[in-house]
């Protein structure tokens, strides 16, 4: 019966908690002429390609804030997912580009996400990187040798 209790203790402290801080005000305010940064899609389509192809694809960004937009980290979701952001400053009304790098060396589904970080006010954008790797047919290491006799 106490472990009962104190289940539905806990249950009810965590539920109250969790409204308390939906209800909550965000901690710092936006700033109405901050950066902002407006991505054509937030999908890195490869399609559908082939084993080792064309490991790169292109996102373009637009700064359509008032300040300067600083990016501060992209970060792919593993090791085969490797994104490159500008390091310099996007101001306000200009595109950037974001590369993602992925290893067509795997074979199959792609189903990764990159995160970007940056200051401004929409925050943390996170991208899908979809599509599928068919397997291409691997030279042989050895080719077919006749050992019959031979016919000279």
């Amino acid at each position: 019966m106490k472990k009962l209790l104190f289940t539905f203790c806990i249950a009810f402290l965590g539920l109250t908690i969790n409204t308390n801080a939906q209800n909550a005000e965000p901690t710092e305010a936006v700033d109405p002429n901050g950066p902002v940064i407006s991505f054509d899609t937030t999908v890195v389509d490869f399609g559908t390609i082939d084993q080792g192809s064309d490991p790169f694809r292109v996102l373009m960004f637009t700064n359509t804030g008032k300040k300067p937009l600083h990016i501060t980290t992209c970060k792919g979701s593993c090791g085969c997912t490797v994104p490159q952001c500008p390091t310099t400053a996007i101001m306000p009304g200009e595109q950037g580009e974001l590369k993602v790098r992925y290893d067509t060396k795997r074979v199959g589904r792609i189903s990764k996400t990159v995160t970007v970080k940056s200051d401004a006010n929409n925050g943390t954008i996170t991208l899908r990187v979809v599509g599928t790797i068919n397997a291409t047919k691997a030279p042989e290491a050895f080719p077919a040798v006749n050992s019959g006799p031979s016919a000279e």
